[in-house]
């Protein structure tokens, strides 16, 4: 679930840290750095939330209701000892899982609404394992999906991972902005600003925020033991956004796809490390 940036991306009692886009350089942030016994429970709770992509890809098919998704992944979730979903009543937050469907941009509520055949759909996915949060989300195809959609999500994947790469001691918080919005503006996108990555910890949404645009150099230098999330969210269209009158589902104004991928990340003494890798992404780097 994404941190805030944007007056009017908020829900009501949202507190006053997440209503206003901030400069990261001109206030005072409270990083927490990761001790090595918080890092262990940090990759515990990581590897789950990315099993749980892992089991409800199958079930994402054509005539699926996402609220028969929450509950698979809720009930997967609460079957692993200590584990509990973080969005379920995140402040009033109704279910256990986000499922934001095509012009969906993000904290889509999942319901009876039914999936079709070249529907995309992120499923975003949080748990609390022994004190600590796991945060990560993808892209799921329902059926085959228009050229366009195809190019969106691997576009945006390919923004995350860019943002993944910038990540290393002494590098900014602009640097990996950067890197994300220079590649999405040159294939055409936009890069939504609304909403950003976050710390992640202990609390699900911990400083710093993590914009998704930037200037090289400009922000927060990185230190090892920081750990947060990298989650752009990209448009077809125009980066403008609305929310629905149910407080939470983030929309496109001109009701143009959007995609996001996110994985949570640790920074080590020597670049990063993805704590949300899935199955089929550790087997490609070698990861057990």
């Amino acid at each position: 679930m994404t941190g805030y940036t944007g007056a009017n991306a908020r829900t009501p009692d949202e507190p006053n840290r997440y209503q206003k886009t901030v400069d990261a350089s001109n206030r005072k942030m409270n990083v927490r750095i990761k001790t090595p016994e918080a890092i262990e429970k940090m990759r515990l709770a990581c590897r789950l939330a990315a099993d749980v992509l892992d089991m409800i890809e199958p079930h994402v098919q054509p005539g699926v209701a996402t609220e028969e998704l929450d509950r698979l992944c809720h009930d997967y979730i609460v079957d692993h000892q200590g584990a509990i979903p973080a969005p379920l009543d995140y402040r009033g937050f109704p279910k256990s899982i986000c499922t934001s469907v095509n012009h969906q941009v993000c904290h889509g509520i999942p319901s009876n609404k039914r999936l079709k055949k070249g529907d995309i759909v992120n499923i975003d996915i949080t748990v609390i394992k022994n004190g600590y949060h796991g945060d990560t989300s993808r892209m799921f195809f329902v059926g085959e999906p228009s050229v366009l959609a195809r190019r969106l999500v691997t576009v945006t994947q390919q923004a995350m991972m860019l943002g993944i790469a910038a990540v290393k001691p002494e590098a900014t918080l602009g640097d990996i902005g950067h890197a994300i919005q220079r590649f999405v503006e040159t294939q055409g996108y936009s890069v939504v600003r609304e909403y950003c990555g976050h710390g992640i910890g202990e609390e699900f949404h911990e400083d710093p925020q993590v914009l998704h645009y930037g200037k090289p150099g400009e922000g927060l230098r990185l230190k090892p033991g920081m750990c947060f999330t990298i989650e752009p969210m990209v448009n077809a269209g125009k980066r403008f956004i609305k929310v629905l009158p149910d407080g939470w589902t983030v929309v496109t104004k001109d009701r143009s796809l959007s995609a996001q991928w996110e994985h949570t990340i640790l920074v080590t003494e020597t670049g990063h490390e993805i704590l949300t890798l899935r199955a089929a992404e550790r087997a490609a780097q070698g990861v057990s």
